[in-house]
């Protein structure tokens, strides 16, 4: 007994386990959480490495090499890429797609343990980073203040960063642009030569004043009691009182060589919101959590904390990356919605019954629900790729039922009994509606292996598919013949409404039926005439690919900019915060009811805070946070404020350098392209010049809108150069005459002041009014072991020099980028001009240039996708053989993917869209959608050759009847990606060239199929006939010659 008959007989069973599994999808829907692209494998590690003290080229030379030499025989690696700045190395190794990213740490980490003998003596322990998406911070969170800015960080770190770090899910809190608290001790060096006494002497003192010792046990009759001494200073004004020496028989207090201030750190970042100084609280989350359910605590615990803070400080958002993935779910749910309309009005319209209507709205959802189980099971979440499978699968899911519906009412009103029509009429499409989901399935299994960034979002796409698939079959041939089986009667009579209705619409495709039975009639009679004009159809529409410009990914608005502003190297951070408050004022202005927050960085970041150390920062560096409101609240592109904001900053000749970063981030999908040209060699000079010269070139090409070289400019610096022989002759070494220096201007920590559980640093260091001109360095005193004094100047003399701030090196080689931002031109258009600049520049012998960044991503994305192309199309043609058993048939098929890829080319060139990864994605998928069409066809008109037809007959025939469930199939595909294709919603531009290039492709591809394939049928199965004939005659010619002969 097959599916189908079982399942008519059994309706109350059949009904039951479809109800089980709605059941189960929706609970495991209520379970799943929600994200924006799927679970990341991360392929970087980083490797960071600190020596304190030591220069950019010191760095590179004992530390970077040695530990790339290393890593550099780590298995999968594609590139290593390393930033020695200085005091520290920092080392990031890029690796396949697809590999245990915690079996390679290790790895990394047994080559590092190898190397650690290797490598100078002060230099720390290597740490290694697993660079992943959780390092991506989920919430940016905003802090103005105005008379508690002294002591804001210990309020944040009290009252907002430990009660948010204990929400499950939050990884690090860590808080950036407020000054920690410090006790400086600012010594006078006039007053400390004059009683003999040395900022390290006054350290040693400060430390061993400041300490609680434990003194033992002693008993006192019967009782045993502890002794203590308690010595820590409870009040930073203690210290005053500390004697540090005698003179003449006095006792000399700190109070009399130096001054004591409480106050916060010299050099630190600020952090101003809108204008007004405060900090910014980044929240990163725990790899694995839910980024949308965070973000929720979050949102919940501001209103609570807000009411412990002073009522000067305020905590607002900048960023909320949940806002944008549920922006982009919800716009995507809205498209789902639209989509189940459309194909529920096409079958109403085609059939013109509500009873198999209904039957098509009960089969679509429960497909879309099961997909859910699949989700849940595999540990995924709602995403963009699983919610956009379901909008693509809508379409698809119905082709099934319909094929199925469409045939048994065929059978019910030419009278026959529901239950039997069910049976039979399944029972003659089931091996074609098997045979087309075998078909979706090549199409989409072979998707899940697709390695690479793109990898990570087919993969998931793929698989959703191909469960969609599976459970709609299904469904198709066990619950739709039973729904059918129960619902559907003749019609005796219809209402008169009902007559008003569909007698237009009945009579529209009647005629329709008739126009296409003469024009086939035509066709098939005129065979060559066709086969030439398609042909020359194709070769026109390829000509459209000329006009198509290429791309990685479309840019998305996440409505967020990142601005980053360099001024030369060395300007003093009151000069950038100038400039900062300027700009801010200036864009709130113009962009009033569009900006939303406008929070900027200036300054020297403190160095353990990780978060700042991963960024550039420096005194001179600004970097901006700007986020907007959604895009469907303003009139304006993101791109084109970013746009505008370039030309607002090119009236700023300050800046040594302007990046505008479109989306805030220059990786992951959303961000903008960029054309990244490498430029390899050792000579720093000379490869200063060529990048210098690319970016000159490349600005007046079309569609750049800025160029960034990755290389800093020299940064000036002092050095002291000191005579050994004469520090020798005074009982010193270098190092000792390092530190003093050291002590002198960046200060020794002393000891630790404690308060309510907090520790504080006390320095001890020149006053500032000591420190500020080269003639104080000179005279700077250095102390020998017999306690003899030298000044520096004697000792040696202060330098201006310039260095390197970073040194850049990719694949153990130094290296330069030149990126050019593109707005308004697509990606291949640009590397082709940037390729031709290249060949015309006359490049010094050891000088390289190569091109990476989005456009290398997007090379290897199509190379894979193109294989992938290939792979499909040759298991389609493998099911379609097996389903027919013969070689000719699905060759006659195969010859619509050619004008599908005509329609999607045509589509993509009057729509102004780009070929990317996505316009891809939707020309693969129209491999299995286009041949769905033709197997039906095929299928049909082998049937009525067994009916004993002629040729001619059995194609009209055949084309005559399949031709509503072939428009009504495309139909539904096509009005289910319509909403894709027009929706304005966050995340639309992702999967808006992907429906485009959909719809195009199947409309043009179904008006060719249904006039082609029936054509080529018959030159195919005239050719056969013809060679049977012949054989016919010579199998007669050989029987007559036998009879003679014998």
């Amino acid at each position: 007994m097959s599916l189908y008959e079982g399942a008519v007989k059994k309706p109350i069973m059949t009904s039951l386990c479809f109800l089980a599994v709605v059941i189960f999808g929706l609970f495991s829907l209520s379970k799943l959480p929600i994200d924006l692209y799927p679970d990341i494998d991360t392929n970087t590690i980083m490797v960071m490495t600190a020596y304190p003290g030591a220069s950019a080229s010191d760095i590179e030379n004992n530390v970077t090499r040695p530990l790339e030499n290393t890593l550099n025989a780590v298995s999968n690696l594609k590139h290593i890429t390393s930033r020695s700045s200085e005091n520290m190395s920092l080392i990031t190794l890029e690796f396949e797609f697809g590999n245990d990213i915690d079996v390679l740490t290790n790895d990394v980490r047994d080559k590092l343990d190898m190397v650690s003998s290797q490598l100078p003596d002060d230099v720390e322990n290597p740490i290694i980073f697993k660079f992943s998406t959780d390092m991506i911070p989920i919430v940016l969170l905003s802090v103005q203040a105005n008379e508690s800015q002294s002591a804001l960080y210990k309020i944040l770190d009290d009252r907002v960063v430990n009660p948010l770090a204990r929400i499950p899910g939050v990884g690090t809190v860590s808080i950036s642009g407020a000054p920690q608290r410090e006790i400086q001790v600012y010594c006078d060096p006039n007053k400390l030569e004059a009683y003999n006494l040395t900022i390290e002497t006054i350290s040693s003192i400060i430390g061993a004043e400041n300490k609680n010792i434990p003194g033992g046990n002693f008993d006192i009759g019967s009782e045993t009691y502890s002794l203590r001494v308690e010595g820590e200073f409870d009040d930073s004004s203690q210290l005053a009182d500390v004697v540090v020496g005698t003179h003449n028989g006095a006792n000399v207090f700190l109070r009399d060589v130096a001054r004591i201030v409480d106050t916060v750190e010299e050099r630190a970042q600020e952090t101003y919101n809108n204008g007004v100084q405060g900090a910014m609280i980044v929240v990163q989350k725990q790899s694995g959590a839910n980024s949308v359910e965070i973000s929720r605590k979050v949102a919940d615990a501001l209103p609570r904390l807000q009411k412990n803070l002073p009522s000067d400080v305020k905590i607002g958002v900048i960023v909320d990356t949940s806002d944008n993935i549920l922006n982009t779910i919800d716009s995507l749910t809205e498209t789902v919605a639209y989509a189940l309309l459309f194909v529920v009005l096409v079958v109403f319209l085609f059939l013109g019954r509500w009873r198999a209507t209904l039957i098509i709205c009960i089969t679509i959802p429960l497909s879309l629900i099961a997909s859910f189980i699949y989700l849940a099971i595999s540990g995924n979440t709602i995403n963009i790729i699983s919610l956009s499978s379901l909008s693509i699968a809508i379409g698809m899911v119905v082709d099934d039922a319909i094929v199925v519906l469409e045939n048994v009412t065929t059978h019910i009103e030419r009278g026959s009994d529901p239950k039997q029509a069910a049976v039979h009429g399944t029972n003659e499409v089931a091996i074609s509606v098997i045979a087309s989901t075998l078909t979706m399935i090549a199409v989409f299994f072979p998707l899940t292996m697709v390695s690479g960034m793109s990898g990570v979002l087919f993969k998931q796409l793929g698989w959703m598919m191909c469960a969609i698939m599976f459970i709609s079959t299904v469904a198709a041939l066990s619950l739709t013949p039973m729904l059918c089986s129960q619902l559907l009667r003749l019609q005796k009579k219809q209402s008169k409404a009902f007559k008003l209705l569909f007698t237009p619409i009945e009579k529209t495709l009647d005629g329709l039926d008739t126009w296409y039975a003469k024009m086939l009639n035509w066709a098939v009679r005129h065979r060559w005439i066709i086969v030439l004009g398609c042909i020359a159809f194709f070769a026109v529409s390829l000509l459209c690919a000329k006009g198509i410009g290429t791309e990685f990914f479309p840019a998305q608005d996440n409505a967020r900019i990142a601005v980053q502003l360099e001024l030369p190297i060395g300007t003093r951070k009151e000069i950038a915060q100038e400039l900062s408050q300027k700009l801010t004022n200036q864009w709130m202005t113009k962009y009033k009811g569009i900006m939303k927050v406008c929070n900027y960085t200036v300054g020297q970041a403190d160095s353990d805070n990780t978060w700042a150390s991963m960024q550039d920062n420096g005194s001179h560096i600004i970097s901006f946070n700007i986020s907007l409101v959604d895009p469907g609240d303003r009139n304006i592109t993101l791109e084109k404020v970013c746009d505008e904001m370039r030309t607002d900053l090119k009236a700023y000749p300050e800046f040594s350098k302007a990046q505008v970063i479109l989306g805030g981030s220059n990786t992951g999908m959303s961000a903008q392209a960029s054309a990244d040209f490498e430029v390899y060699g050792y000579d720093m000079a000379m490869t200063d010049s060529v990048a210098a010269r690319l970016k000159r070139e490349l600005l007046n090409v079309k569609g750049v809108t800025e160029v960034n070289i990755s290389r800093s400019d020299y940064q000036p610096e002092y050095q002291v150069d000191f005579d050994r022989e004469k520090l020798a002759m005074h009982g010193l070494n270098l190092a000792t005459a390092g530190n003093y220096l050291r002590n002198r201007i960046n200060g020794a920590v002393a000891s630790k002041y404690r308060e309510d559980g907090d520790e504080y640093d006390i320095k001890v260091r020149y006053a500032p009014e000591h420190r500020t001109s080269l003639e104080s360095i000179e005279n700077i005193l250095i102390y020998n072991s017999k306690g003899e004094s030298v000044r520096v100047k004697d000792v040696g003399k202060v330098v201006e020099r310039f260095a390197p701030p970073t040194i850049e090196r990719k694949d153990r080689e130094r290296i330069v980028t030149v990126s050019a931002v593109i707005s308004g031109a697509p990606l291949g258009d640009v590397v082709a001009s940037g390729n031709q600049i290249i060949d015309k520049m006359h490049l010094p012998g050891d000088v390289t240039i190569q091109i990476s960044g989005s456009y290398e991503d997007q090379q290897d994305s199509f190379r894979d996708l193109g294989t992938l192309a290939i792979l499909i199309v040759v298991l389609v043609f493998i099911v379609m053989a097996a389903q027919f058993e013969s070689l000719t048939y699905p060759f006659i098929i195969m010859f619509s993917l050619p004008f599908a890829f005509s329609g999607v080319l045509m589509a993509l060139f009057f729509t102004g869209s780009t070929l990317s990864v996505m316009s891809l994605l939707g020309g693969i998928m129209l491999i299995g959608i286009v041949v769905k069409n033709g197997i039906v066809l095929i299928d049909y008109i082998i049937l009525c050759r067994e009916r004993g037809q002629s040729v001619l007959h059995a194609v009209v025939t055949a084309g005559k009847s399949r031709l509503r469930p072939v428009l009504m199939t495309t139909a539904t595909t096509v009005l289910g990606m319509i909403p894709m294709a027009i929706a304005g919603g966050q995340g639309s531009e992702m999967w808006s060239p992907m429906a485009i290039a959909v719809i195009g492709g199947l409309t043009v591809s179904t008006v060719l199929t249904l006039i082609l394939i029936p054509t080529l049928y018959c030159v195919f199965a005239g050719t056969g006939i013809k060679n049977q004939r012949r054989k016919l005659r010579r199998q007669r010619e050989l029987d007559l010659y036998y009879q003679e002969n014998n």
